[in-house]
């Protein structure tokens, strides 16, 4: 099978293109400037320039491909950002899919994602139509609603190990009481190459997670333990970092946004079921050893 991935040189991607060639797939994959698969150390087939925002370079990218596997999102930015790049772009990227004779089209969506939380944010409500035009396409669907991806190179676990090994306190948002389940970036990778062919993956929403869930309290212990550090804790009231997100937002890259908060005092990010572990029967990092792995 020949495999467009969308998305391939953020931080998860690399690791679907490369778990979807171990099982045996060409990959193709949609890059915005020239080069920037060789400069994310991809090993892929080929790449196709082109942009979520361009509807007529999706018509190319597709072009001869038996599956897709959609990956590109962003956390925060503008109403109109969101509206552009995750919605139309997912709208238009389906629409050439089909045209093109896809068969299956996989979806890397959100823990959290639900017809109730998609007011909540404009990233919920950005996922939540991204779901929908996957599901109204007619195209064979997978689609995946990840809780915390924890890995070595990227994401949150890195910053979360520094500032154990480094400051002087641990400091936690909130009372620390909510769960997640954090899941590993290549476990992530392993069940988008194995819903490209899967039968049993067919026209399904699939919630995952690692096998062990904490609250935010019991993650940061586990990293404390992890790294033989003793750090007191201090919690930071929502209220308090709200206002100072007010100004981190400003910054070209922000460390916390309110948005990102809300998420937060939302609830648990733990899956509610085991259809993936059902479905797909793979082995799953613990997460003692996701902190292992990124110290």
């Amino acid at each position: 099978m020949r495999v467009l991935v969308t998305g391939g040189t953020g931080f998860v991607g690399p690791k679907v293109v490369a778990a979807v060639q171990k099982a045996g797939h060409a990959v193709r994959v949609l890059e915005r400037r020239p080069g920037a698969w060789r400069r994310a150390g991809l090993a892929c087939e080929e790449a196709v320039q082109g942009d979520l925002t361009d509807p007529a370079s999706l018509r190319r990218a597709v072009e001869g491909c038996d599956a897709v596997i959609h990956l590109v999102s962003i956390i925060s930015g503008r109403s109109e950002d969101f509206a552009g790049i995750m919605c139309r772009g997912t709208r238009d990227l389906v629409a050439a899919a089909g045209e093109a004779g896809v068969r299956r089209f996989v979806l890397m969506s959100a823990l959290g994602t639900s017809a109730e939380s998609q007011t909540l944010v404009p990233y919920y409500g950005a996922k939540w139509e991204m779901e929908q035009a996957v599901q109204e396409s007619g195209l064979e669907h997978a689609i995946f609603r990840p809780s915390f991806v924890f890995g070595r190179d990227g994401g949150v676990l890195p910053t979360f190990i520094r500032q154990v090994r480094w400051s002087p306190v641990t400091a936690v948002i909130g009372p620390g009481t909510q769960r997640l389940q954090p899941i590993w970036v290549d476990d992530v990778a392993a069940y988008f190459a194995r819903a490209v062919d899967l039968p049993e993956a067919t026209d399904r929403i699939f919630e995952i997670g690692g096998p062990d869930r904490v609250t935010w309290n019991d993650l940061y212990a586990r990293i404390r333990r992890v790294l033989g550090k003793s750090r007191a804790t201090v919690h930071l009231p929502i209220g308090l970092v709200r206002a100072g997100a007010v100004i981190a937002e400003r910054l070209p890259r922000a460390p916390i946004t309110r948005d990102q908060l809300t998420m937060l005092a939302h609830g648990d990010n733990v899956v509610s079921n085991d259809d993936a572990v059902e479905t797909f029967r793979l082995p799953l990092v613990p997460l003692d050893e996701q902190i292992r792995r990124a110290s």
